[in-house]
């Protein structure tokens, strides 16, 4: 086999199809019988207290409320994660968490990971009117 072919297997294929249409099957079907609750329509004279934003950007809310320039901080971090393909060392072409030679990369993600999952769990449960941190309970 030449260098420039990738080995496909087509049973495997089918298998990815099909068990990917009956998890599309199983959310079509969770989400008929669960639906979403809607809140009552957009009124700009009684906005709510806090304005939070949609959950995956949670954690953008609350660096920007420390201050605009941990934004230049996120899209400096969105670059390099970016980059990081071709910033690599090692020629290995397999991927491996906390490889030799790339473990500062591997602990830089883990770490951003978990910061990301703080800031949304701060902003998603500490936040109330105004902004200032409550109790959680």
């Amino acid at each position: 086999m030449s260098d420039d072919h990738v080995p496909s297997e087509p049973r495997f294929l089918r298998l990815v199809i099909r068990s990917m249409i009956a998890w599309l099957a199983i959310l079509g079907v969770a989400a008929w019988w669960a639906r979403a609750p809607l809140q009552r329509a957009a009124d700009p004279a009684h906005a709510p207290n806090p304005a939070k934003a949609a959950w995956f950007l949670l954690w953008i809310q609350e660096l920007v409320s420390h201050g605009t320039a941990w934004l230049y901080a996120v899209v400096a971090l969105a670059v390099v994660f970016v980059a990081l393909p071709w910033l690599r060392r090692t020629g290995a072409e397999r991927a491996r968490w906390f490889a030799p030679g790339e473990r500062i990369v591997g602990a830089l993600a883990l770490a951003l990971a978990l910061a990301v999952l703080a800031l949304t769990l701060v902003a998603l449960l500490l936040r109330g009117p105004e902004w200032q941190l409550r109790a959680p309970f």
